[in-house]
């Protein structure tokens, strides 16, 4: 007896056990598996993935405790996470998608000598039968477009920086056929695509721990895009899953730790691979190289006057760059605000006052791109390009002044055909009012 309670005995009945395998992560027996039908795919969950489950739980003699199939409501959890019995943290962890399995837990792997409430006994035996229907990997991105289910975990603390030298494995699958394969390969986190590897392995491989193996599913936004890849016969629009396994990190300098010719000669080459990703029309990965630019020169503190002058230029380079990056992506409102960051260290320049104008133009604000424009002439009377944009905008002006003209001629119109005005002194005599 146990607190008033008889122990029911842990003698599992050996039609229970028939097929068992151990599974613990130790080998020593205290979670057992027997699957009772298969899953499908490769695949299984890893640490930090939801898993969605329906269970039973029985003492060893048969004696039900819980069930979810019995309230019709699928139970949800993160594995690994503690947020379940430690027998089930590895058991789940073992089974594929679609797969019903049976779980033997050893009472250290399950409730201890404590046991749970009043079903559940100190030392008992528990044994579950687990359907697993599917799971979704931890959200690296916010919008689901980049998941990660972690394999083997990894050590330390020390996470991926933007310049960090990386030597990872890779392999990438499409529809269960692996279209890349390498080992030992090498590059700097930011330039991933150097390498042919996708944005969405650059933005997971800040996440990695040194030793971390985990797999990453990539929405296509994140993978080849609309364009896919030729090489890899990756049609457009496609989602693809990669596993990656961190094998060593070399930190990079954080802004803070560089002096000022390591700030100027890292903003060089980060301009140098912008302007390069423009070319290629290649506008999201051309903004975070000059946004480096600005992050890495934001402060003039220690520069010499030679060295003043240089980060000028590469600032204003680096704003202008990036309202042009806007521009072609028709986000106005950040062009604008790039424009006039540059018109800060220049405020004469014409490529700031003519692609501001643009940007008025973006959002229709005529009279405002006239201005930049006209400003734009001040500096040279000869631009072409600027004397056409003044010209769409006056017309543009005229249009909207003869368009309100006709509204209020139409207004008043109809004012006056209403009669609004008359009073009952008016009326014709004789005329009931």
């Amino acid at each position: 007896m146990a607190d008033g309670k008889e122990v029911p005995s842990n003698v599992v009945p050996d039609e229970l056990m028939e097929g068992c395998v151990d599974i613990s992560t130790d080998q020593d027996g205290g979670v057992k598996k027997v699957i009772l039908r298969e899953g499908t795919g490769v695949d299984s969950p890893g640490t930090g993935d939801e898993v969605v489950v329906h269970y039973t739980g029985t003492l060893a003699d048969g004696t039900k405790f819980d069930s979810s199939r019995d309230r019709d409501d699928k139970f949800k959890f993160k594995l690994g996470q503690g947020q379940v019995i430690k027998a089930w943290d590895q058991g789940v962890a073992s089974m594929k998608r679609g797969e019903l399995c049976r779980l033997i837990c050893r009472s250290d792997y399950a409730y201890g000598d404590t046991g749970s409430g009043a079903k559940i006994p100190g030392g008992a035996t528990l044994i579950f039968e687990v359907e697993l229907f599917d799971w979704k990997g931890e959200d690296l991105t916010g919008d689901g477009g980049v998941t990660r289910s972690t394999k083997v975990a990894g050590s330390g603390y020390m996470t991926a920086n933007e310049g960090s030298l990386v030597k990872v494995s890779v392999k990438g699958t499409y529809i269960d056929k692996v279209f890349d394969e390498r080992k030992d390969m090498e590059f700097r986190v930011g330039d991933a695509s150097e390498q042919n590897l996708p944005e969405g392995l650059d933005i997971a491989i800040r996440k990695f721990k040194k030793g971390e193996t985990s797999t990453l599913t990539l929405s296509p936004e994140y993978a080849f895009g609309a364009e896919g890849c030729a090489e890899f016969n990756i049609p457009a629009d496609s989602t693809v899953t990669y596993e990656m396994t961190l094998i060593d990190l070399e930190k990079a300098k954080e802004s803070w730790e560089m002096d000022p010719p390591e700030k100027l000669s890292q903003s060089e080459l980060a301009k140098s691979k912008g302007t390069a990703f423009f070319k290629e029309s290649q506008y999201f990965k051309a903004i975070k190289k000059y946004n480096l630019v600005v992050k890495w020169l934001e402060d003039e503190t220690d520069f010499d006057d030679e060295q003043k002058t240089q980060r000028v230029s590469l600032r204003l380079a680096a704003h202008l760059n990036l309202a042009l990056c806007y521009i072609k992506e028709e986000n106005w409102s950040e062009a604008k605000k790039q424009c006039e960051d540059a018109l800060r260290f220049d405020r004469k320049s014409e490529k700031a006052l003519f692609r501001r104008g643009q940007a008025y133009m973006g959002t229709k604000d005529w009279k405002e791109a006239k201005i930049d424009f006209q400003k734009v002439l001040v500096l040279d009377a000869n631009n072409k390009t600027a004397k056409n944009q003044l010209t769409i905008c006056e017309r543009k002006l005229k249009q909207e002044k003869e368009k309100e003209k006709k509204l209020y001629a139409n207004m008043f119109s109809k004012m006056s055909s209403s009669g609004e005005g008359s009073s009952s002194a008016n009326a014709h005599p004789g005329t009931e009012v």
